[in-house]
């Protein structure tokens, strides 16, 4: 659990400061929640985004939140109906793959830690209309990598960013030296298949070490 208050700006930043990597997890059965969750943060990987993509989401977001030292929230959250039922399940924080008005007002009105994709500099000014100034830069590798986000950045100092969408343990610290670059988010700590708490464990203590 956390003591993490919700909040606007200062307190999705806390949470982006919290690990150098934020899990990027699709659950299709509830009982891989739990045993997932542990040795994500036993790892050294406390926030733990759970991506709206299955019907066993919110119950493992739900189930997720028992786990000691864990912050979870929802991500894929794309209208103010995924919203409520994401705040619903309990979630610590919010996550969408990109930015609209309903979407953007909803989010600020609930006071949940909110974290809206950006792919250009349309998206970066929409939000910063709204008061928001952490975004997920989003399809990271699809969007033009590390020279784009670095363009995209310059004229927005105030500015900080989560690249997600093809960042990888050997690319992760190559996004995680731009400057204003808080955190990224990725999916390979999580092997295919059946849940193995030892790899993933492994995998997301190498992903801390990128700190």
């Amino acid at each position: 659990m956390t003591d993490i208050n919700p909040s606007s700006g200062p307190a999705i930043e806390t949470i982006m400061r919290t690990a150098p990597v934020i899990p990027v997890i699709v659950i299709n059965d509830v009982a891989d929640a739990v045993p997932m969750a542990e040795a994500l943060v036993a790892g050294g990987l406390k926030v733990l985004e759970v991506t709206l993509r299955t019907p066993a989401a919110l119950e493992a977001i739900a189930a997720m939140k028992q786990v000691e030292g864990a912050i979870v929230g929802a991500g894929t959250v794309i209208d103010p109906k995924t919203l409520d039922a994401a705040l619903k399940a309990g979630s610590e924080f919010i996550v969408s793959p990109g930015l609209t008005d309903n979407l953007g007002r909803a989010a600020i009105e609930s006071g949940i830690p909110f974290l809206p994709g950006i792919a250009n500099a349309g998206d970066i000014m929409r939000g910063l209309d709204m008061g928001l100034t952490h975004f997920k830069f989003f399809p990271a590798m699809a969007a033009g990598g590390i020279p784009a986000l670095k363009s995209l950045a310059a004229p927005f100092g105030q500015c900080k960013f989560c690249p997600t969408g093809g960042v990888t343990l050997e690319t992760a610290g190559n996004w995680l030296a731009i400057d204003p670059v808080l955190c990224v988010g990725g999916s390979w700590m999580i092997p295919a298949g059946p849940v193995d708490p030892t790899a993933i464990q492994r995998n997301a203590a190498a992903a801390h070490a990128l700190a």
